[in-house]
């Protein structure tokens, strides 16, 4: 039994339709894949730049060198070594009011010696027990994994003069802190014209 033309044609528009349908199938298909393609490159450049941050803040923050100081007995402040850093060299400059040249003790280690005469000069006539900020401008060079680095601020030494009895007035260190980060001479100098004690 033949098909008639009506049946014939309706078979053939039967075949278009899943020919369209299955067409629409592989293009969603594809379309998925090309999503799924991108959100998996998407999420891994995303991580990849989360890792990177991550890395470069611990590489910032382990070279990173907080100066810190501690009093040895009365006439001496010695920075604090940390475990992820050597230290190297260290310039301690003055106020140029002062007339003190730069020091660079090899033991890390900021001496009353030399200004404590300069001080005690400055506080005469006033009284004897007094607490005031010396201003300087420190640079310490320290090591991170062979590389070389170095911090610069303006400190202040953290000093008290007292009466002995039957003996001149003595000049004691009581510890460092941060003025701020970075500066020059002329910040010092300024930070001095603040802080030098009046009679």
């Amino acid at each position: 039994m033949t098909d008639t033309p009506e049946e014939k044609a309706e078979a053939r528009a039967i075949r278009r339709r899943w020919i369209t349908i299955g067409e629409m199938v592989a293009v969603a298909g594809v379309l998925i894949a090309a999503i799924s393609l991108w959100l998996n490159w998407s999420n891994d450049r995303s991580r990849k730049q989360e890792e990177k941050a991550a890395k470069a803040a611990e590489a910032q923050e382990k070279s990173r060198y907080v100066v810190r100081a501690v009093a040895v007995g009365d006439d001496q402040l010695a920075l604090q070594r940390d475990d992820r850093h050597s230290l190297g060299d260290v310039t301690v400059t003055f106020p140029t009011s002062l007339n003190i040249p730069p020091q660079h003790p090899a033991a890390q280690t900021i001496d009353a010696s030399a200004f404590a005469g300069e001080l005690l000069r400055l506080t005469d006539g006033g009284p004897d027990n007094r607490t005031g900020l010396l201003p300087v401008l420190l640079s310490v060079q320290y090591w991170v994994d062979d590389r070389e680095q170095r911090t610069t601020g303006i400190y202040d030494i953290v000093w008290k003069t007292e009466a002995r009895p039957l003996r001149p007035r003595a000049l004691r260190l009581i510890g460092l802190r941060l003025r701020r980060p970075g500066g020059d001479q002329a910040a010092l100098d300024t930070a001095w014209e603040r802080e030098a004690p009046k009679p």
